[in-house]
């Protein structure tokens, strides 16, 4: 989901412009050239505490973000928090791994890891807490090079099938964070 309003000058991806006492809120960054950016959000029956401890366990990544083969922190004796670095590898083959950092951490709310050598590689989660559920938004963005060609061939190749890995990625979410092993899985029927 990608919601902008530009209605002036903004300091960085986020900002906000006042304009005769209305409040004018960017809440995401413009499509830059030759950036891809894919995103996907879900309704979860659970806490916010509960969704972004799932999505602190990065070995866990693989399990439900299909086009990841492994992930895993560079440091396992250490929590999950702002600077940590994070070792992944796409599920592409003859991809290498890469690293990411944690540049943007806030507990029960955001995780931003951005690629430690390329700084246009970005993977961003955010959790809305609502009452008894929550809502969880992912968006990974990527460099497409040569230019507006370059971008519609990645999308001809590449966009449909990630768009439906990332959304699929996210039902596998809502399953793992909403499975209660002591409820009966039947109960129901």
């Amino acid at each position: 989901m990608h919601n902008s309003l530009w209605t002036g000058a903004t300091e960085g991806p986020t900002g906000s412009v006042d304009e005769g006492g209305v409040m004018a809120v960017v809440t995401g960054a413009p499509e830059r050239p030759g950036l891809r950016s894919f995103s996907a959000s879900v309704d979860v029956e659970t806490s916010a505490e509960e969704a972004f401890a799932l999505l602190c366990a990065v070995e866990k990544w693989p399990v439900w973000l299909s086009f990841l083969r492994s992930s895993r922190p560079s440091n396992p004796a250490t929590p999950l928090a702002l600077g940590s670095e994070v070792v992944v590898r796409s599920s592409l083959p003859g991809d290498e791994e890469q690293i990411y950092e944690v540049d943007g951490f806030i507990t029960n709310f955001h995780l931003s890891l951005v690629g430690a050598y390329s700084v246009r590689r970005r993977l961003d989660f955010r959790i809305e807490r609502k009452t008894t559920r929550s809502k969880v938004h992912v968006r990974f963005t990527y460099p497409a090079y040569h230019g507006r060609i370059g971008a519609l061939l990645d999308h001809w190749r590449h966009g449909r099938r990630f768009s439906t890995a990332l959304d699929d990625a996210l039902i596998h979410f809502k399953g793992l964070v909403e499975y209660r092993s002591d409820e009966p899985a039947l109960a129901d029927l």
